[in-house]
Formats: structure tokens, C-alpha cells, sequence
């Protein structure tokens, strides 16, 4: 079973997001008689359960806290068509039921980045799943990840945003944000207008670039099932340090009034400040950068 057939684009990947097709329908991983009796085995703190009645300028990272659901997670489960619930799973490819899917999809990673001619690898990969009622919401948010989301049951309307655009998260957030320093930028209604609406339906997969702002909503027909493959690749490594070296740089240039140039992926300044970034934390003993979420 080929996790992608066709339709990627190299040249885009973490510049653009676009629509192209996987080959995992039908996954008995993926089914909602399998998440019934694999999510209650996972780890309780990778399981996230909310009522289903977010809004698009909510905080995700505190959602099934803010709209606590009204029934245990089983019940959720069997009844999401008629109750309102959203359900976000991290790293499922701890069960035996996700190991192989994510194997498989780690080395098409892998291929699609040799394609763009990145040297070395993906890294930190990772498996998200999204189990959700009609109509829910998943609030506006970036990542500190490439993504791509495949669909496999029902339907959603998903709004990305061009990466690295200050109009829609301001340069500081960004940073803020990517180094720890900061939760998830804010969202405003004005900016929808700046972002690309695709209509996302069983056996697409939607590729959205790192640090890309987005939000979603559930079709009204049925309960949606999505998975999420996140990975960092050399260049988003360099960015991220880059990032970091920037958020230094402030603090200092602050004092006399000054800010840094912001970071962008196509700009040489950039780069060469994250493998700055690096040097200085391979002398210090230290990674490059924190591989959490």
C-alpha cells in the first residue's frame, strides 16, 4: 500500500501548500472500530478530547481544556456523528497498530526530500491523529513542523496561509513562537482573505509548510478522520536555529533601538545566522535545538 500515488511537488515543499493524492484508504489502522480499541491504550497524555465546538480564534494547545467534553472518550468515540467531539492523538506510532504506517511513511519523507535535492534527511518524524464530529473546528494555528494531512473519512474546509508572511503572523511571533519563547500566535478575521481555501476530501493529502498559519472546519456529513505525518528537514533545522539565533540578536539590538533583519528561507543572511546558531551550540555541548513539539 503506497502511503502517496501521485501529484508531489517537489519544488514546493515548505514554499506552498497544494493538494495531492495517498494511496492508504482502507488502512485497518484507520478505521473507527480500530481507534476504538486502540485509543484507549495509548498514553493518556497524548490523548487529547474536547467538545467539538471550538472556534477559529481558540487556543489549540488549550482547547480540551477550555471546552472540557461532556462524555468519556469511548463514548465520544461511538457516538461522534450525534455528539459534539474533537480528538487529537499524538504520536499513535507508539502502538503496534501504527508502527509499520509510520515506517512507511518516514522513508516516502525521506525520498520526497532527496527529490528536492536537500542533503540528509527528515528527522523527528511524527504521526498526529484528528477524530472529530461534524462541523468541528480546529483553531487557527502554526506548527514548528512540515505537514503533510491526509484525509480518510469525511470531509473539511482547511485555510493555509503563505508561510513567512508577517501580515498574517508578525516576524517577533514567529519567532516567539518556534524558539519556545511564546504560545501560538493570535488570530485575527480580517486575515482569511490573505489565505488559499481547499475543500479536502477522502484520500487527498494536503502538504502545509512549515511555520504556515492555518485553520479547519469539519464538513456537516460526517465524522472526519485525518492524520497528520510532521517531520523536520535540513533546511526547517537551519530555519528553526536561525529563528533562535534572531530571537538572541534581538535582545541585544533592543537596547540600542535596533532589530534584526528577519528570517526568511531563500535569504543567504539567514541561513548562514542558523548555522551560526548551530556552531555555537555544538561548542557550548549542547543540540542545535529542542526536538519537542
Amino acid at each position: 500500500m503506497n502511503g502517496f500515488l501521485e501529484g508531489l511537488r517537489p519544488e514546493a515543499l515548505d514554499r506552498k501548500p497544494y493538494v495531492s493524492r495517498h494511496g492508504l484508504m482502507g488502512h485497518p489502522a484507520l478505521t473507527l472500530e480500530t481507534l476504538a480499541d486502540v485509543l484507549p491504550s495509548l498514553p493518556s497524555e497524548d490523548v487529547f478530547h474536547s467538545n467539538g465546538q471550538s472556534a477559529v480564534d481558540d487556543n489549540l494547545d488549550t482547547a480540551h481544556i477550555d471546552h472540557r467534553p461532556t462524555q468519556r472518550l469511548a463514548d465520544a468515540v461511538s457516538n461522534l456523528r450525534d455528539t459534539q467531539a474533537y480528538i487529537m492523538v499524538r504520536r499513535p506510532e507508539r502502538h503496534a497498530a501504527f508502527q509499520a504506517l509510520h515506517e512507511q511513511l518516514c522513508e516516502e519523507m525521506g525520498a520526497h526530500l532527496r527529490a528536492v535535492g536537500q542533503r540528509g534527511d527528515i528527522s523527528d518524524a511524527k504521526l498526529y491523529l484528528f477524530i472529530a464530529s461534524p462541523n468541528a473546528v480546529t483553531p487557527f494555528h502554526i506548527d514548528r513542523y512540515s505537514t503533510f494531512l491526509l484525509q480518510f473519512r469525511g470531509t473539511k474546509t482547511v485555510t493555509v496561509f503563505p508561510p513567512w508572511d508577517p501580515a498574517v503572523v508578525s516576524d517577533l511571533d514567529t519567532e516567539r513562537y518556534v524558539t519556545h519563547e511564546a504560545g501560538r500566535p493570535h488570530w485575527s478575521p480580517e486575515l482569511d482573505a490573505r489565505g488559499t481555501r481547499f475543500t479536502f476530501e477522502p484520500g487527498e493529502a494536503l502538504h502545509i509548510p512549515f511555520v504556515s498559519g492555518h485553520h479547519v472546519k469539519n464538513g456537516p456529513d460526517d465524522v472526519s478522520i485525518s492524520m497528520s505525518v510532521i517531520f523536520r528537514t535540513p533546511e526547517t533545522r537551519t530555519l528553526t536555529s536561525a529563528l533562535n539565533f534572531n530571537r538572541r540578536l534581538r535582545r541585544v539590538l533592543g537596547v540600542v533601538g535596533g532589530q534584526p533583519a528577519p528570517i526568511r528561507p531563500d535569504h543567504a543572511v539567514s541561513m548562514a545566522k542558523g548555522r551560526s546558531w548551530d556552531a555555537l551550540r555544538r561548542m557550548a555541548g549542547r543540540s542545535p535545538q529542542p526536538l519537542e513539539s
